[in-house]
């Protein structure tokens, strides 16, 4: 048997690394097979991770809501903004339309351009028939120049295509790797984590998985199952002194994920519920953090139009504006005595 295969996910990363329940730290819920966004049936998740010398850490996480094979079909979807000094792209038509179709991608703040052309270019040569209308990525950001060398152009279209192309489901590694390689949190090391729990309604069924990629959070903040950890932890903090910004500055991405057929209205509730779950944590949210959260329902395969079937049925829109804009003239161009008395 390899073994592998007999590695506790629920305890070890796939490269091994314990994870907080392998040490001990309590959490409730019933977790999925992996304990990872992957528990929920499609979606797949890939790495990219760029280590070089003393000044290189950083990379590209990719998140596929139904696989890679069926990336053109949208997703129901909704966004929340807990503070807004990040970026994520593709949002605006999130909140209009309520979906997005394609991967969801995860990098520095600096290689954000890159990686959104990047996704461009992966699904014109992998989704032609997803490209014939228009593509609205969505590639989010946090900043790891503290450990990395941000402002050299080291995550390429090369690196986005690796973390796209690697997406698989099953057990998903954690802490430096992908887009999270050189990220801090709460003055310790950082980066990507994952998480998922079984619930029941109705009968039914269904798992949320949530990714993160964790830079935020000021050390004495950190709290750890109730306890204040962070501030039995301050006396080691080489951070304390190496930035202007003020403390707790930094970003966070969150990607909620369910199988549970949501609307976009109740996707947008469940992005807006990843601030209790990092309040849990200790953080107060910092003024100079870009806390940006995504959340999507893989539920009902099919249910949303494509750009390219939107596209050509856009016909509603306009015959309502022809329709409203003839009622108006007509009123403007009655005659004063069809009008009726004029109101004192």
């Amino acid at each position: 048997m390899d073994p592998a295969s007999q590695i506790d996910p629920h305890a070890v990363t796939p490269a091994g690394k314990p994870r907080a329940r392998s040490i001990g730290i309590p959490f409730g819920g019933r977790p999925g097979r992996w304990n990872a966004i992957t528990d929920v049936p499609g979606v797949e998740v890939g790495y990219a991770t760029l280590i070089e010398g003393q000044s290189v850490r950083t990379g590209v996480t990719s998140i596929h809501p139904r696989g890679q094979a069926r990336a053109g079909d949208p997703v129901a979807a909704g966004f929340f903004s807990q503070n807004g000094n990040g970026e994520m792209t593709g949002v605006s038509w999130i909140e209009e339309s309520g979906t997005f179709a394609g991967p969801v991608a995860i990098t520095n703040t600096h290689a954000v351009g890159t990686v959104h052309a990047a996704v461009v270019a992966w699904t014109i040569r992998k989704h032609p028939r997803a490209a014939g209308a228009w593509l609205l990525p969505v590639v989010a950001e946090t900043w790891d120049g503290y450990l990395n060398d941000i402002n050299s152009p080291h995550v390429t279209g090369q690196t986005a295509a690796q973390a796209l192309e690697s997406a698989a489901s099953g057990p998903v590694e954690e802490g430096s790797v992908g887009g999270g390689t050189g990220m801090n949190c709460y003055g310790f090391k950082g980066g990507s984590g994952t998480a998922s729990r079984q619930v029941e309604h109705a009968g039914a069924s269904y798992t949320v998985g949530v990714f993160v990629q964790a830079n935020f959070g000021s050390r004495h903040e950190l709290t750890l199952a109730g306890r204040p950890a962070g501030q039995l932890l301050s006396d080691d903090n080489p951070m304390a002194g190496h930035f202007a910004a003020p403390p707790g500055a930094g970003s966070v991405i969150v990607v909620v994920a369910t199988d549970a057929p949501l609307l976009p209205g109740q996707c947008k509730a469940f992005a807006r519920r990843v601030t209790l779950g990092l309040a849990r944590t200790g953080t107060a949210g910092s003024h100079f953090s870009g806390d940006l959260f995504l959340a999507f329902s893989t539920g009902n395969p099919g249910a949303f139009a494509t750009s390219a079937e939107t596209l050509h049925a856009d016909r509603g829109p306009a015959t309502e504006v022809s329709v409203s804009s003839r009622g108006v003239f007509l009123i403007l161009s009655t005659p004063p005595w069809c009008r009726g008395p004029r109101k004192p």
